[in-house]
């Protein structure tokens, strides 16, 4: 039985179970990568059971498994939870048999760095383009956006030099004339009066939107909007239905309260109301976080009709919609539907923008908007939570929000965006990769061919796979010719595997795009070959 466990693992791919001991596989792999620490009670055997679709019987045998390998015990009447205390013992300070180091976290936890799974599984099977997997990481993501990287395709933001900077610096000494005392007080919890003036009448002209400015909260960005209503709505063990792909950051904040995940599917041209209305009666979730519009990371946008169906159905099934807004301003043609949230007549919807992608990307300043009753638990969070945004940074963001300067850069920026966007199908052109060209947002979503693995080419995109640490490899390697992206798997809620890679455009330029996108071309040809 331990045999079967560690060759289940050593594929390195977290697959749905089919039985006890690819279950028991699966869940080792995940208290390993710290989804549940030390201490932490496990899902029961009959919320498992729902989760996985096997047999209450299969789960409670691959408990047994894991309780006798010592990463989890039980406690009478009370469940299962994580002790790992022969995982600590047999591979703290030592190496496992891939070659990968293990270390003590804060919790007494092993900890791995991910990429050097990679790179063990990528020695055992140097020619496994489909059994390899990478579980998707937020710790990972900070890492690869950490890489110095010539062409930086992974990171979703604004190239600083398409925004005003030497008029931005101006406006923020002006704030400080404006109100000397600006440094020396705090914000209101609820947000600076001035900005959530200026907030109101901005959703009310671009999206049809009529608020008073008891239902506006200021916030530090689209993160912690959602984190707020993470806080404030999830307990451990309620349904939250998600986007499959969906925010990466997004889908952790809800794993960290132990919500269960329910994956909707987006396409092109939307979701299947009838199959989300389906799981909505069949689970009951307690919300749904969605991104309609130029939808990251695909880009994608939900049609209008489909829009008033999601505010009809959150009503019918009681279940809060969080409507992600983050992209709507950066749009190419026209300007997108108007938001879901413009047809909430019940106060189940929470609608949160973000301007901190291209206005003053440094100050972080974002917004959500609900119903009075939302908006208690919200602030009560935000409360718990640090406090108001600081205010120094709403004055400065409300000063240049409010000026004509910010409209006519807006339109100038989304030209630039396009054109950006323009350059990277021009050089995929004749690669035979797919996509759907999006109308807005700052990404395109590619579909690799059948024999291209996206981990496999991040590896050889960002450097040799010669060390079993990957990135102190990368770290000593030229970075005039690696490239970075994201691999598809890093956005699906249930962690299987992707073909697709996200390739945001925004943040290089035209001849830089058909620079990189040639390497990276020329990376994937290699592995086919």
């Amino acid at each position: 039985m331990e045999h079967d466990i560690s060759a289940a693992l050593q594929g390195a791919e977290v697959r749905r179970a089919a039985n006890s001991a690819e279950l028991a596989a699966e869940l080792r792999m995940r208290i390993i990568r710290g989804d549940w620490i030390q201490g932490e009670k496990l899902p029961s055997v009959r919320r498992m059971s729902e989760e996985t679709g096997l047999h209450r019987l299969t789960v409670f045998k691959a408990y047994g498994m894991l309780k006798e390998q010592q990463l989890i015990g039980s406690r009478e009447k009370s469940g299962y939870y994580v002790t790992m205390q022969r995982l600590a013992e047999e591979l703290s300070g030592s190496e496992d048999r891939l070659g990968r180091s293990f270390t003590r976290s804060k919790y007494g936890v092993p900890s791995v760095s991910t990429l050097e799974i990679q790179s063990a599984d990528l020695k055992l099977n140097p020619s496994s383009n489909t059994n390899f997997k990478e579980p998707p990481l937020p710790a990972l993501l900070g890492e690869l956006h950490s890489v110095d990287c010539r062409y930086q395709f992974s990171q979703a933001l604004i190239d600083p030099l398409l925004l005003p900077n030497t008029y931005l610096a101006k406006q923020a000494k002006q704030v400080f004339d404006r109100y000397p005392r600006v440094l020396g007080t705090y914000a209101p919890l609820r947000g600076d009066e001035e900005l959530i003036e200026a907030l109101r009448l901005y959703l009310s002209e671009t999206c049809g939107v009529e608020l008073d400015e008891q239902q506006v909260l200021v916030t530090g960005g689209a993160q912690e909007a959602i984190h707020l209503a993470c806080e404030a709505l999830v307990r451990p063990g309620d349904t939250v239905l998600i986007e499959q792909p969906s925010y990466s950051v997004a889908i952790e904040m809800f794993r960290h309260r132990n919500a269960r995940l329910v994956p909707v599917a987006i396409q092109p041209n939307g979701y299947d109301i009838a199959e989300l209305e389906t799981l909505m009666r069949r689970h009951r979730p307690v919300l749904f976080y969605l991104n309609p519009t130029f939808h990251n990371p695909t880009g994608w946008c939900v049609p209008p009709e489909q829009r008033k169906q999601l505010a009809d159905l959150a009503e019918s099934y009681g279940c809060i919609l969080v409507e992600d807004d983050a992209f709507r301003d950066i749009y190419f043609d026209s300007p997108p539907p108007p938001p879901v949230y413009s047809y909430d007549t019940s106060g189940q919807m929470i609608y949160v923008r973000s301007f901190s992608k291209y206005v003053f990307p440094g100050l972080r300043i974002g917004c959500l908007a609900t119903s009075p009753e939302l908006m208690r638990r919200l602030l009560a969070a935000k409360a718990r939570s640090g406090g108001g945004t600081p205010l120094l940074n709403q004055k400065v963001f409300a000063h240049h929000f409010q000026s004509e300067r910010s409209r006519s850069h807006l339109h100038k920026l989304r030209t630039a965006l396009q054109l950006r966007k323009e350059a990277m199908e021009a050089a995929l052109a004749d690669s035979g990769w797919r996509w759907h060209s999006p109308m807005g947002g700052l990404n395109l979503w590619v579909e690799l061919p059948h024999g291209i693995h996206p981990q496999r080419l991040l590896a050889d995109a960002l450097g040799e796979r010669r060390s079993n640490s990957l990135f102190a490899e990368f770290a000593g390697s030229q970075t005039t010719s690696k490239v970075s992206f994201v691999p598809g798997s890093f956005f699906d809620p249930s962690g299987r595997a992707d073909q697709h890679i996200r390739l945001s455009y925004s943040l290089l330029n035209e001849p830089s795009i058909a620079e990189g996108i040639a390497l990276l071309l020329a990376h994937a040809q290699r592995q086919m070959s």
